[in-house]
């Protein structure tokens, strides 16, 4: 019994111990930040960091120093956007400088959020205000990402609403989300599916299968998680999962992020919406299995995966915004998932992404919390 005890010990102090990773500050000034994207947006090599925050008006992005150690600049894109809640980034032209799609004007009540969309395109130095084009309006535009669907090579602009028009919280019942696109030029908006119910939280683009030229999308949403595939007769939805199981709003699947363990593909997710979960899907005999690997997280609010130490198997990273207001890594072992710390109560986390921002072969880890952009440096040996 006490070698039992003993060895529950010494897994309850393992998954306390912190990652080889160094953290940096790049500002504490942020209202209400909620998205950070990394892209290179002065065509220097070095990727830069956009700094996406809901309570200010402001659009800025952070340029990655030429000398190590060096303040990161800030720089603001646009002004005069209130309530902005995602953007991606996505170089159109060929100059090497990415074009921004933004979604503005955002509220979780339908009945409030005007969900304005528009281009954001730089006017010859990045370093300048750019120039926007707003092209749409769609109640509660949410998320933002670029998808190549058909393995053209020409990428369109995906828009994912969180909840119908006439969605009314808390419940958010009886409506269905819009998941709509945009073809670059025209930026005519395309409906690709009007099938999830309540809140459509998260979306992930995704080579689906091995060998695949086009891109595919996964929703997470109160009704699970689904597949959309572009084919020759048009969209395709299929269900991979239906989440957690209990009652709506605490029902279905809040973000998802597609990982591999060597050539094994899995699916991480938090749910419910804004949830507690971090749950792992793994195939087994053609069905999306389902496990809870932990319950610990107060608004969840961000999944991603990476393979931060080079072995070839993915990490999930999960953050959270309320309660600890922590970050958590978990790595696949011989016996289930182990937890780690990168960010112990310092970052309530409302989104990460992963990247290697100093060129040295290793993945680095940027997140943003309400007032906080920290560049966290991967430093293993």
């Amino acid at each position: 019994m006490r070698s039992l005890l003993l060895f529950a010990a010494a897994l309850a102090l393992d998954a306390q111990t912190s990652l080889p990773f160094t953290p940096h500050t790049l500002t504490t000034s942020l209202k209400g930040g909620y998205q950070a994207v990394i892209a290179d947006l002065n065509h220097d090599g070095r990727p830069d960091i956009i700094a996406l925050a809901s309570g200010g008006a402001e659009l800025v992005w952070f340029e990655n120093p030429a000398v190590a150690g060096d303040p990161w600049e800030k720089h603001v894109i646009a002004a005069n956007l209130p309530r902005t809640i995602n953007c991606a980034a996505e170089d159109l032209d060929g100059d090497g400088i990415p074009e921004i799609v933004i979604a503005w004007e955002f509220a979780n009540n339908a009945a409030n959020s005007v969900g304005k969309v528009g281009v954001l395109t730089h006017a010859g130095d990045p370093r300048q205000p750019w120039k926007l084009r707003q092209f749409d309006e769609i109640t509660t535009a949410h998320r933002l990402r670029w998808a190549d669907i058909d393995g053209s090579g020409r990428k369109v602009a995906i828009n994912a609403a969180l909840t119908g028009p006439h969605a009314v919280p808390p419940g958010y019942g009886g409506d269905h989300a819009p998941l709509v696109m945009y073809r670059p030029g025209d930026w005519k908006r395309e409906v690709i599916s009007e099938a999830n119910e309540g809140v459509q939280h998260g979306i992930f683009v995704t080579r689906w299968n091995p060998g695949d030229k086009r891109d595919s999308i996964l929703t997470a949403s109160f009704s699970g998680i689904h597949l959309l595939q572009y084919g020759p007769n048009g969209w395709t939805r299929t269900e991979i999962a239906k989440g957690d199981p209990s009652p709506c709003p605490k029902c279905g699947s809040s973000d998802v992020a597609v990982g591999y363990l060597g050539k094994e593909k899995f699916l991480a997710a938090i749910e419910p919406w804004h949830g507690n979960q971090v749950s792992i899907y793994t195939l087994t005999g053609g069905v999306w299995k389902r496990k809870q690997i932990d319950d610990s997280l107060t608004d969840g609010h961000t999944i991603i995966t990476a393979d931060l130490d080079g072995d070839g198997r993915d990490e999930v990273i999960a953050g959270f915004r309320q309660g600890a207001k922590s970050v958590f890594v978990y790595q696949a072992g011989k016996s289930g998932w182990d937890k780690r710390i990168l960010d112990d109560g310092g970052m309530g986390a409302a989104a990460c992404a992963a990247g290697d921002l100093n060129h040295d072969g290793k993945i680095d880890l940027v997140c943003i919390s309400s007032t906080t952009l920290k560049w966290y440096e991967n430093t293993r040996n």
